[in-house]
């Protein structure tokens, strides 16, 4: 799928909003419960998505070294990423609308009723042979 990534964005973004302060390692363990696809999110996936949100200034981010160990980055959710967030569930919404009625139709059999194009108003089904041509000269 050409643009499966671009669905990370929403759930980074409603991950932050939900736990305030995170780190890459749990956005990356929580990812893979909320996510809208079935195909396997890579970390480098994340780690983009969260640099591209952090250039775009929906994220914010700060080295933390504070606690043992090596130094990691903590991420917070700015108020443009919570509006890109209130966007992002608008789109998320009318496509699972748009997914549900698709399904529902699909699963009831339902076949539209075809109407011929004005232009072939009036024609026979069936294209015209030379004879036929013919007879309307």
């Amino acid at each position: 799928m050409g643009n499966l990534y671009r669905f990370v964005e929403p759930v980074v973004l409603f991950l932050l909003q939900r736990r305030g302060l995170s780190y890459g390692y749990e956005l990356a363990t929580e990812l893979r419960e909320h996510a809208l696809t079935d195909a396997a999110i890579e970390a480098a996936a994340l780690y983009r998505s969260l640099r591209q949100l952090e250039q775009n200034g929906c994220v914010e981010s700060e080295w933390d070294v504070e606690h043992g160990g090596p130094a990691r980055r903590l991420y917070r959710l700015t108020s443009k990423g919570r509006q890109h967030l209130d966007e992002w569930i608008a789109v998320l919404d009318h496509m699972s609308a748009s997914m549900r009625r698709l399904v529902t139709e699909a699963r009831r059999g339902e076949t539209a009723t075809r109407t011929k194009p004005a232009a072939m108003a009036g024609r026979e089904s069936e294209p015209p042979t030379p004879s036929t041509q013919n007879e309307k000269l």
